[in-house]
């Protein structure tokens, strides 16, 4: 019965350790909000996104699946091109629906300040505000998880140009 006991009791001293330090690291976290404009040129020498690959045979665009994307588009802190630089919206797009609605999305918000904010997560690219999950983060974002909202603010289809307003919302540990 002794043996029993110790072995009950030893299980709830490792579980009541466990709560105390998930309490312990929780009350560490931060909550932040950004909102954040991408700054999306498709046309012209200085294009931020272009098609890098697709089936061979069909045409490679955002409504045809297996066709891929690249983006390098300039963070702003508002909606005009010249705005406080924050930093790059550096990632992958696919449309990995068969109907051609989806994107699966993959980019790292590479901030001026060294640190980044990784997003990933299924776009319903025609849809007026999209989420995508955010699943990690470095430098004052470490561990990040959490949320954006995307929609599009400026949409110039003539001219290939596209601001997307990214609201991110985030918890993170503090940085000491």
């Amino acid at each position: 019965m002794a043996p029993q006991f110790l072995t009950k009791l030893s299980l709830a001293l490792i579980l009541a350790t466990a709560v105390i330090s998930t309490s312990a690291a929780a009350s560490k976290l931060k909550k932040t909000n950004l909102i954040l404009y991408f700054q999306d040129f498709a046309n012209g020498p200085n294009a931020t996104f272009t098609t890098v690959a697709g089936i061979a045979g069909k045409p490679w665009n955002f409504t045809e699946f297996g066709t891929i994307f690249v983006t390098d588009d300039p963070i702003t802190a508002g909606p005009a091109p010249n705005s406080t630089a924050l930093g790059r919206a550096r990632g992958i797009y696919a449309v990995t629906g068969l109907d051609g609605q989806n994107l699966l999305v993959v980019l790292s918000l590479a901030l001026a300040d060294g640190s980044s904010i990784e997003i990933q997560g299924t776009s319903r690219q025609f849809e007026g505000v999209r989420e995508l999950g955010v699943v990690s983060g470095t430098g004052k974002f470490r561990f990040a998880t959490g949320y954006a909202i995307a929609r599009n603010v400026v949409t110039d289809i003539p001219n290939g140009y596209t601001v997307i307003q990214f609201n991110v919302t985030v918890k993170h540990y503090r940085r000491s």
